[in-house]
């Protein structure tokens, strides 16, 4: 039995050594980038950032890079919230423990970790081609386009949060309502999502961090523009395009410009995450 016991302490040994050595690996690595990210970024901040736009090159700024992403995000998650929300109530209310659901589940992970790439020739198929065709070439890429393929990203994040949150709700809640007579449809809009409210925004939230650097399915949709442009039916511009277009530029002053950029989305997805986390803290703590 000693030697039976020495050597289960052994492998603990060994197991707890590797797993710490594999999360001090990766959390210098993160370090790493956000230190760097950092340090270049704020070098690089400057007034003409937020108020120039793209056209003027290594004298411009970003300012229609930034209205674009925010107008492509609003776009994307404006689509995806409802759709998500209803789909992971019905997998979680009406699909339970049905072979249909667990069908649906896995296809839904499966979306999870689909390539961005993927979902912007899906969208550059279903809705670029055909609207230049319809239009006769008057309408190509745009941020609506981009948009879309945004919201197929999101989707997957908000219906498994949902359905997630929902089956987390207490089952005694349910059984209550229903021996009162509350019909299903109410007792789904009117108590067990409001019981998950703050689970459901915080996959919002959190779906919405996913997508604001999300480069790749907006050069095959929104494709870009070096002008302001307010209009989601227009080539728009954004963030994490300009800064892969940036990136690739030889000169200095493009690659600051690009180093601010990445700043930029680095701080909006820091403050999405850290308002998820006091959307659920203060949930936690209403129920404490």
């Amino acid at each position: 039995m000693s030697s039976l016991y020495l050597r289960r302490r052994v492998t603990n040994a060994v197991a707890l050594t590797l797993s710490m050595g594999a999360t001090l690996v990766g959390l210098a690595f993160l370090a790493w980038i956000l230190w760097e990210t950092l340090r270049q970024g704020i070098s690089a901040l400057d007034l003409k950032l937020f108020a120039k736009i793209t056209a003027y090159g290594e004298d411009g700024g970003l300012a229609n890079a930034m209205v674009g992403s925010l107008i492509i995000n609003f776009v994307g998650i404006a689509i995806a919230t409802p759709i998500g929300v209803m789909a992971g109530t019905w997998l979680a209310e009406y699909a339970n423990r049905t072979r249909l659901g667990e069908t649906i589940r896995f296809l839904n992970d499966i979306l999870l970790s689909a390539p961005s790439i993927v979902m912007g020739l899906f969208v550059y198929t279903i809705v670029v081609l055909p609207s230049t065709a319809l239009t006769h070439g008057n309408t190509t890429f745009s941020g609506f386009a981009g948009g879309v393929a945004l919201a197929l990203i999101a989707l997957p994040v908000i219906v498994r949060t949902t359905d997630e949150m929902l089956r987390l709700v207490p089952s005694t809640l349910r059984e209550a309502a229903l021996s009162l007579g509350v019909p299903q449809w109410k007792l789904t809009c009117q108590i067990l999502i409001r019981a998950a409210r703050s689970g459901i925004i915080t996959g919002v939230l959190l779906a919405l961090a996913r997508i604001s650097g999300e480069t790749a399915p907006l050069l095959f949709t929104a494709f870009g523009n070096n002008y302001m442009t307010l209009n989601p039916m227009d080539k728009m511009s954004s963030l994490p395009q300009v800064i892969y277009q940036y990136a690739n530029d030889p000169g200095d002053a493009m690659h600051a410009l690009a180093w601010a950029g990445a700043f930029v989305v680095t701080m909006f997805v820091l403050l999405l995450s850290l308002a998820s986390r006091l959307v659920l803290s203060r949930n936690k703590v209403s129920h404490d």
